[in-house]
């Protein structure tokens, strides 16, 4: 694992997606929460196109940005990718706690925000709470990006197929939020942005900070071997790199 290179993209990104937060927030807070054009345009749409069965495979799909199962991926994705029985438990401890601190912080900002929903008589499945991030596109979004660094990290084959499909998973859960008429665009504008400057910041901390021992090698088999990862100070031959 190269720390600097990185320490220097995942900070980056998450300079970049809190700039772009940043503006959003103030945009939707300058109006005083009031939606955007494309915020009424895209809610009309959605309103205008709702079939039984397209509202059922909506409400199917945004239920699992939420609750449990985000958790249990995480944990399920560190436990898989960690070498030893060290680093498995404290990258599952890891991606939960980005979660769950991810949402502490939104709360926080979406108390600020104030936004209020769309309009109740548009809804299509519950929804409680502030507008401005979206929960669901939020936590969908740093469970995917946390997915996706588990398999860039441990997947040798077909990890570009398994990447797209978490992605598209997260973007599909957030689209679901509007289409089901509980968040303008901009909240899960706003979630996606959130999530990058969330993970990135917190990548770029542990990239820099994180302890070698703690840090899962890139490219080893998933779950490591039988009796975990290969000895301590063991430089992986012929490949160029180490742990």
């Amino acid at each position: 694992m190269n720390r600097r290179g990185t320490a220097e993209l995942a900070g980056s990104v998450a300079l970049g997606a809190w700039a772009g937060f940043a503006v959003l927030a103030l945009v939707v807070t300058g109006g005083h929460g009031a939606p955007l054009h494309l915020d009424r345009s895209l809610l009309s749409w959605s309103v205008g196109h709702r079939p039984a069965t397209a509202v059922a495979v909506a409400r199917g799909l945004t239920a699992t940005g939420t609750g449990v199962l985000p958790y249990a991926l995480v944990a399920l994705a560190a436990l898989l990718v960690g070498g030893s029985r060290r680093q498995r438990v404290v990258t599952a401890l890891l991606g939960v706690a980005c979660l769950a601190s991810g949402q502490a912080v939104r709360y926080g900002v979406m108390e600020l925000t104030g936004r209020a929903r769309p309009p109740y008589r548009y809804w299509q499945t519950h929804a409680s709470g502030l507008s401005f991030p979206s929960g669901h596109t939020t936590t969908s979004a740093l469970t995917a990006g946390l997915l996706i660094l588990a398999l860039c990290l441990r997947a040798r084959h077909g990890r570009l197929p398994l990447c797209l499909a978490v992605a598209c998973w997260a973007a599909g859960v957030g689209l679901t939020r509007v289409y089901l008429g509980v968040h303008w665009a901009t909240d899960v504008l706003g979630g996606w942005l959130f999530a990058a400057g969330w993970l990135g910041a917190l990548l770029c901390a542990a990239a820099w900070w994180l302890p070698d021992r703690l840090i899962p090698a890139a490219g080893a088999p998933l779950a490591g071997d039988a009796s975990g990862a290969p000895p301590d100070g063991q430089a992986s031959r012929g490949t160029g790199r180490r742990d």
